[in-house]
């Protein structure tokens, strides 16, 4: 497999595009089928079946008509804490707190209204 890094935006695009089209017809689904599914136009489908992903939500709806959501698992996955990270950001909420100034205000100095 080519490093995903190493590839131009265009390419990538295209790749997601050849597999959506491939998942839609080792199930057998039709274009038509998929975009009334998915709750999309065909001719999104078409688009991005050809690499043209201008809509995430299309995007998205077909991924999860085609079960194949679970790509983005990661994407979306809030992170786990470890113990000693959950003392430190405890730790540092605590020294956060606002303190009130100590001082009086100078009563001399202060400029008196001319009303």
């Amino acid at each position: 497999m080519d490093d995903i890094y190493q590839l131009p935006d265009r390419t990538i695009l295209l790749r997601i595009g050849e597999k959506l089209k491939a998942l839609r017809l080792k199930q057998n689904i039709t274009q038509q089928s998929l975009a009334e599914a998915a709750n999309v136009s065909i001719s999104t489908v078409k688009k991005i079946e050809k690499g043209e992903i201008c809509s995430f939500d299309a995007f998205l709806r077909m991924l999860r008509t085609l079960g194949k959501l679970d790509a983005l698992q990661q994407l979306v996955e809030e992170e786990q804490l470890s113990p000693s990270e959950y003392y430190d950001m405890v730790q540092a909420s605590k020294t956060r707190l606002r303190k009130r100034a100590v001082g009086k205000l100078n009563q001399t100095k202060r400029e008196e209204s001319e009303w």
